[in-house]
This record gives structure tokens, sequence and C-alpha cells, in this order.
């Protein structure tokens, strides 16, 4: 008797609702069978909704359905998970009222069971049907401002009497908008007036006469325009110059009387929303001479200053601090400009303030400084740009933080104009295990540990230190004979030997320019030289270098720091050492050995060049160092002395000394002689800065 009554109250709905029909569980009403499943769906038509209105439901009950269930969406949101035993008054109840879809949305069903019950449950069956929404009942937010008419698949709004329908075919409103036009004086006040104006209003009222010309405004105290408690604008009155917009004005104080507009041509708008019952506004309008305003234009001031300005009569007008006039035409930027009042109420010329730009900052394309940050970046007065450096290898010297000022130029916060720097990070090279070991009697070097030191293998054999990602130095003598552009250099190695994979793999680096210090005496052959005064070069690379772990530059002395005899450093090469038979042989590997410097008494205690049988000359441009059975060699000639010792604590290292001129190998009871670095870090960064500027 039940389900013959649904069936009857179903089928009893208007003829309209042809999309019904009954969905159940596999094998209803007798039992579903284990791991039986169904999935169903339906959509309904336009402006319709979907219903199912269950009448049986008999599954196995388990915590949170986990075993047999019945689930239930709407557009594929999950609105209900059933199982269990409910009887149909409580389906009617708390179930069926929210298995509903969205106008014009779909439903579907899916059903499962597992792999055993203990008895057998006869399943579900419910009866879906397609049925008209209502808009104008359910839904608050059909649009309609004012009446709503419901209709099969739909609805339509109507209005009032005196209303009409807005284009939007919801909003319903007064036609207020008059063109003005040609009149010298008139009255406008909002609809209805002296009655509660009308809601969803949308009012224009145009003005327009001749050009020399201007409108006044003269508003009735009498005002009152809807507005928040927190002094926004509800309702508005706004009026509009080819100047720009005036307001919006609400609430229950007129603007000021009278109001000149400075324009002949102005449109007054007024709105308001829904709800209300505010009076409005009424103002008179005519016409007066063309004055010129005291703001010539924004972000400026005006000299001499007047309440207004009469035809022919010129101003200065002078930017804000920080903005700038861009001259039509030219390039030219300024600060201030003369204009004149015309007798159509206008300033000739009138150009606007502008914000300061100062721009992107210009970095070449291989700098390692960056922009941090989108490139979408503002550049404008008080905006902000911050720098940092691409690569860990490199430190930033500088501010990384530049503020557009007044200027037009990019400062700092402390007042520097001039572009932070990305400084190669010098003498830090990874840890490696410190070595007591004492290149004569040296050490061979792990790869990285001595990373500044190059190896030069024509057209003599030695060393160079690389100083930054662009730079070395070396010997003069070692590069005395090499063309410019020939030169080529290898880092970022410990082997040397020509036939080594090592070598191959090795940083291959060109030269691009050699230049050899001015006073370094050249053109006298190695075995009639007994002068090496001014022994030092730099080398400039034809390219940038990749800075790595195995590649880093060596960092320049402290020319103010004291000289100290018999402080340890660290002197490197690939040059002659002596094997284990005491034969003395090129080494294939990087070594390096710890020396102490000497006095000079016993610098200047010389050696006599056995081929010309003269003493070698001595100057304060050098120092000797050296140890028992190690020192620099023979093809060491251009490598570094660092200075303090290498070891695990001793950083930055500093390069010190350039392996310069020295006895045969075999006299050790002289000392090696090095260029001393530091009095040449003015020529080295003079002749750096003027090379890269040229």
């Amino acid at each position: 008797m039940i389900r013959l009554s649904l069936l009857l109250l179903l089928l009893s709905r208007p003829a309209y609702s042809t999309l019904l029909g009954w969905v159940e569980s596999p094998g209803y009403p007798t039992g579903y069978a284990p791991h039986a499943s169904l999935n169903w769906s339906r959509c309904a038509h336009k402006g319709h909704t979907l219903s199912i209105k269950l009448i049986h439901l008999d599954m196995e009950d388990s915590q949170d359905c986990e075993n047999d269930a019945v689930k239930v969406y709407s557009n594929g949101n999950l609105i209900s998970v059933l199982c269990g035993k409910r009887e149909f008054e409580e389906l009617q109840s708390t179930v069926n009222p929210f298995l509903l879809s969205s106008p014009g949305g779909c439903l579907s069903l899916t059903f499962h069971s597992d792999y055993s019950n203990t008895k057998r449950h006869t399943g579900f069956r419910g009866f879906y049907t397609d049925q008209d929404f209502d808009e104008c009942k359910d839904d608050p937010d059909n649009g309609c401002t004012q009446f709503c008419h419901n209709y099969i698949g739909g609805y339509h709004c109507s209005c009032r009497h005196g209303y009409h329908l807005d284009v939007d075919k919801h909003t319903c409103t007064v036609s207020c908008s008059k063109d003005l036009s040609g009149l010298d004086k008139g009255e406008i006040s909002s609809p209805s007036w002296p009655a509660s104006y009308a809601e969803n209003a949308n009012c224009q009222y145009t003005l327009s006469v001749e050009a020399t010309l201007q409108l006044e405004l003269d508003f009735a105290e009498d005002f009152d325009v809807e507005r928040s408690p927190d002094g926004q604008c509800i309702d508005a009155l706004t009026i509009e110059t080819p100047s720009g917009i005036l307001g919006p004005f609400c609430g229950d104080k007129p603007p000021p009387s009278p109001f000149l507009t400075h324009s002949h041509h102005v449109q007054i708008r007024f709105t308001s929303d829904g709800f209300g019952t505010n009076k409005g506004f009424s103002l008179q309008f005519r016409t007066r001479d063309k004055v010129c305003p005291a703001v010539v234009t924004s972000h400026s001031i005006v000299t001499p200053q007047q309440p207004e300005y009469h035809e022919g009569e010129t101003v200065t007008v002078t930017c804000d601090l920080g903005y700038v006039v861009h001259t039509p035409g030219t390039q030219t930027l300024s600060s201030q400009y003369e204009a004149v009042c015309q007798n159509t109420g206008v300033w000739t010329p009138k150009y606007i303030c502008e914000p300061v730009d100062c721009g992107f900052p210009e970095i070449p394309e291989e700098s390692i400084l960056q922009l941090v940050g989108s490139d979408k970046q503002h550049t404008q007065l008080k905006d902000q740009i911050h720098f940092n450096c691409s690569s860990t290898y490199y430190t930033l010297e500088g501010d990384d933080l530049y503020t557009c000022s007044a200027s037009g130029e990019w400062v700092s916060d402390v007042g520097k104009t001039e572009m932070p720097k990305c400084i190669e990070v010098c003498g830090m090279p990874e840890k490696h295990p410190a070595s007591a070991a004492r290149i004569l009697g040296g050490k061979n070097a792990n790869m990285g540990e001595i990373p500044w030191h190059l190896l030069i293998k024509e057209p003599s054999r030695g060393g160079a230190s690389l100083i930054n990602d662009r730079w070395a130095v070396t010997a003069a003598h070692v590069v005395e004979t090499a063309e410019e552009t020939s030169l080529r250099l290898f880092g970022g190695l410990v082997d040397g030997r020509t036939t080594s994979n090592r070598l191959s793999n090795a940083v291959q680096m060109d030269s691009e320019r050699i230049i050899i210090h001015p006073d370094y005496i050249k053109g006298i052959p190695l075995a009639e030289r007994t002068n090496f005064d001014n022994d030092i070069a730099l080398i400039r690379l034809a390219s940038r270098v990749n800075l790595g772990p195995n590649l880093m530059p060596i960092c320049l002395p402290d020319v103010n720091r004291e000289w100290l005899v018999n402080e340890q450093g660290t002197v490197s090469g690939w040059g002659i050492t002596d094997s284990n038979k005491g034969n003395f042989v090129t080494s294939p590997l990087l070594k390096y050995a710890h020396i102490g410097v000497y006095s000079l008494a016993e610098c200047e205690n010389t050696p006599i060049k056995p081929t010309t049988n003269k003493r070698m000359t001595f100057t304060n441009n050098m120092f000797c160092a050296g140890a028992q059975g190690k020192d620099s060699c023979k093809r060491d000639s251009g490598g570094p002395f660092v200075f303090p010792m290498l070891s695990e604590d001793s950083e930055p290292y500093q390069l010190t000394g350039i392996v310069s001129w020295g006895p045969p190998c075999q006299q050790r009871q002289y000392k090696g002689y090095y260029t001393k670095v530091a009095h040449y870090v003015d020529w080295i960064k003079e002749t750096i800065d003027r090379t890269e500027q040229s």
C-alpha cells in the first residue's frame, strides 16, 4: 500500500516531469549477491532539478559503511553515504530531502557489496524524477529587483509602474538621463525630487556650452544621499569633466557652492542601489567666463600663486621633488616650465609631472651580478631593487639594496650611486687534510688545494697565479717571448704531464693580452741576465673562466702589512725536483713546500752568475726565501709564493711573491728570489681598470 501511494504521488506531478524512473540494487527485492556493484547517473534539464526518493533500504550495516554502501553524488560531490536498514518514514524525513541536484545539474549513484554477509539483505530501491526549479521561490539570487515570474525551465522579471527593466533584464530602474546641451541655466534634481529617489537609479545629465564659458553649479542645502556609517558612499553623485572626475559626493552636506567646474562640458551622474528612502539632491546651473584653475597639473606647484587666473596670465610650473616633465618631441627632462592661461580656461602648454624613472641598471649579460626577483620590477621613484651574485665563488662588494631617488639615480642605503660589484672570493680553497711534509723536497698537492696555480707549458715552462676570473699574474721573463694571443694556460689540475688525460680535462685558458711591467728590461737572454728587477707581467684571458672548487683566484697582498723576517709561506710549482737517487727532474705533479723569508742582509748576498761571472742584482722589489733542501727551482718561475703558510686555518691566502730567479738548484746554499708583489698592487689594479675601460 505504501509503494502504491508513493507511485500515485509521483505520477500525479505535472506532465513536464518527463525524466523519471526507478533505480535499485542488483537482485532487488530477493537480495544482492557478494561483490555486487552498480553505477548510475542522470542529469536534469535546464531550469530543472533531479531528485531521488528512496522507498526501501536494507543493507549490511558497518562502521562508516565500509562493507556494503550506496553513495550519492551531486555534480561529482559526495552528498550521502547509506547502509544498514532504514524505515520509510526515516528515509522521507532525513535522507530524501538531501538527494537533490542543483538546477541543470547531475546526480550519480554507486552501490557495492563486499565478499560476504551473515544474512541476505534485500538492498535498496528509489524513484528518480526531474522537476521544474522555482527560481522565484527557491533561488534568493535570482536577481529580480521587483517582481519575479516563474515558468517551466526558467523565469523572468518585471517592474512596477514608472520603472523599466534595464538591459540586464533583472534590474528595475527609472528613465532619468537628460541632455541639456545649449542651455546657459537650468535645474537638475534626483528622480522624484523632493520625494525619496528611486532605487537602482543610473542617471546621467549632460551639460555643454560654448568653449569660452564654464559651468557653475549651485547645490541646494537640502542634500540627502545615502552613506554608510563608516563614511563610504552607498549612493553617489559625481561630476565629470574632460580633466577628471569630481566626487563621489554623498551624506547630508552638499558640494561647496558655487561649484566652479572650469569646463564648458560637464556630465553629472547619480546612482543608487536597491534600498533606502533618502531624498536626494537639487542644483541650479549657470554659465560664466572661464578662468584657469590654480593647479596646472598634479604633483606640481605654480608661481605666482592665485585662487584663479585670467586669459594671458603666465605662471611657472615646478614639479614636486621626484617628478619630471618629458618635453614632447625631445629627450629633455626638466622639473620646470612656463604655462599661459587661455580664454578657454586651459593652460598651454600643459605637461604632466611624472615620477622619475631610474631605469634598469646596465648589467652585462655575462656578469655574475644579478637582480633578485621578477623581471617585472618597477623602476620609478621610491621603487627598490636587490642585487646578489649568481655564484657562491663571488661576494657582493657594496650594498645589495638600492632605491630610485628623486634625482633619477639608484641610491644605496648609505647614499652611494655606484652599482655594487661581484668580487671573486680569493684565497679560500676548500679544506684539505693538513700536512707537515716539506718543488724541491716538497709534497704533492691535492686537487683544489692550490686552485689559483696555473700551468704554462710554452714557450717556456712556468707558472702563473689567477687573481680574478679574467686576469692572471706571472713573472715577466716567463712570457717575454710569447705572442700576446697565443699563450695557453691550464688550471684546475695537479697532473701536468702532456700525455695525461688529466691535462686534457683541465680548464684551458687562452691569452688575449700580455702586459709586462714597463720598468722590466726586456730583450736580455736568460743566460746573460743578471737583473730581474720588476719581473712581473699580467695576462688578460680571452674570456672569463668559470670559478669552482678546483679553480679559484688568490688574493693580492695587503700593501700596508709589515714585512716580517722568518715568517713561513708556501711555494708551489711543476718545476725541477730531486728524485730518490739525487737526480733533478721536472715534476709531473704540482708540488708545494713551506719555506721561510730571509733577512735583507742575507738576500743581498747574491750569487755570481756562472755564464757572465757577474753578481746577480738584488733590489727592494725582491725578497728571498728558502729552507734546507726545500725551495723553488727551474721551471717554477712565475708561480706563487703565498702567505700565510698553507694549512687548514690560515685563510685567506695572499700572493706575497712570484718565483723569479735563483742559483742552480744544486747550489742550495743560496735561496730563491721572488718578486715582492706588494710593491706592484697599485700597478696591477690601475692596469686592469685602464684595460677594462678601454
